[in-house]
């Protein structure tokens, strides 16, 4: 079974890479279409690449103001979107799974054209599309309506099911497979040895809103002195909001010496090292659903800090791996912060409870044969809706999976 994956700016690469790897396990032969690597970033051997997106704005990238390069970049993904369907048309795969479809505008006006070759695929990694974070207003445009236009949904967690079903999706159209652990190369024995060394509660990932780094400042703000005096948060990750206002408002709390900031590009080599080296884990978000940096910190058996949403609420135990608080609840947060940090032993029980959750939670071979399942599926359903089509019956409007 031939899969063209489909992730244009590469958001997802380690998922894209354990998936598609698993696939080819399962005797499939997916092949990946992205932008090319930049600097720092891996991708796996075992899942074809090829950097078809984005070939003149990726040059510009770091050259051009931000605004500008998105602007040249939606522009270049039209026409790039239409080469693919192009491309598509000679390679025949059997399905058609994006991982993302970054400019919804543009690609719910060309999926018609990809549907037409094979069924459609979407892994709905954010329910809500972009957690509320489109870069631009364009971004935004049709997010939502885009679902509509795929042949079948995959949603991580039955939270992410009931949200699409809530929004008027049909539920025959959505599969829940659930997010694996991610593998990352183990720590070296220095930063394992460092971590000893500095009690540090750590928030890494792209910077944006929904992330809730404004709301662990606030609670951070609140630990009583002695445990204030102890600990270090460590803010490492690129940014997509300006962080000046969050500085001054640590500066404001008198918190700010205790406040670590490393704005920046994290190279995936660098990603065990800096899980290794945290005390917590923290994920303060205002909505998730899967999270790629759980599921590569779970082998580092760090106590985790987290909002009760999303894959945090389905697979963590409040009191058994960490703290699970209300979103947007500062109160809360700080109070689980405190707990965490008042009995170091009590704390590292709860890593090793997550760190055994990497073994108890679906592996990859069980994920691609969930996925491949539903492609045989849609491609059984495809065959049965074409001879309809050839006998003169009226087609639907979902297909409905045997």
């Amino acid at each position: 079974m031939k899969i063209a994956f489909i992730d244009p700016s590469l958001f997802t690469i380690p998922y894209d890479d354990a998936l598609g790897e698993a696939l080819a396990d399962a005797g499939c032969a997916p092949r990946l279409y992205g932008r090319r690597l930049r600097s720092g970033e891996t991708h796996g051997t075992a899942l074809p690449y090829e950097a078809f997106f984005y070939r003149l704005s990726e040059r510009l990238h770091g050259v051009l103001p931000s605004p500008l390069l998105r602007l040249a970049k939606g522009a270049e993904h039209a026409g790039d979107m239409l080469r693919l369907r192009r491309r598509l048309a000679m390679e025949r795969p059997d399905i058609i799974h994006f991982q993302w479809a970054p400019l919804p505008v543009v690609d719910s006006r060309l999926l018609p054209a990809f549907r037409a070759l094979a069924p459609t695929v979407l892994t709905v990694h954010d329910p809500t599309p972009f957690n509320g974070s489109a870069r631009g207003a364009v971004q935004a445009i049709g997010a939502s309506a885009i679902y509509d236009g795929f042949d079948h949904l995959i949603v991580h967690t039955e939270g992410g099911r009931k949200h699409l079903v809530a929004s008027g999706i049909d539920e025959r159209k959505i599969s829940v497979i659930p997010h694996g652990p991610l593998r990352l190369p183990a720590a070296s024995a220095t930063a394992a040895a460092e971590t000893s060394e500095v009690v540090s509660i750590l928030l890494f990932g792209k910077i944006k809103h929904y992330k809730g780094l404004d709301l662990l400042i606030e609670a951070f703000a609140r630990l009583p002195g002695d445990l204030q005096q102890r600990v270090r948060l460590r803010v490492v990750g690129e940014p997509y909001l300006p962080l000046e206002p969050l500085q001054e408002r640590a500066r404001g709390l008198g918190i700010a010496d205790r406040i670590d900031w490393e704005p920046r590009f994290i190279d995936d080599a660098e990603i065990p090292s800096l899980l290794a080296s945290a005390s917590i884990l923290a994920f303060p978000y205002r909505q998730i659903d899967a999270s790629g940096v759980l599921m590569a910190g779970l082998e580092h058996g760090k106590p985790i800090l987290a909002s009760r949403l999303g894959a945090f609420a389905e697979m963590l135990q409040d009191g058994v791996h960490g703290r699970l608080v209300p979103p947007e609840d500062v109160p809360a947060l700080a109070e689980g912060l405190a707990f965490l940090l008042a009995d170091p032993l009590r704390a590292k029980a709860m890593g090793e409870n997550v760190r055994a959750l990497a073994s108890e939670i679906p592996g990859w071979g069980e994920i691609a044969t969930r996925t491949v399942g539903l492609y045989q599926r849609l491609v059984a359903a495809r065959a049965i809706t074409g001879a309809d089509a050839r006998r003169g019956a009226a087609p639907g409007g979902v297909l409905d999976l045997p």
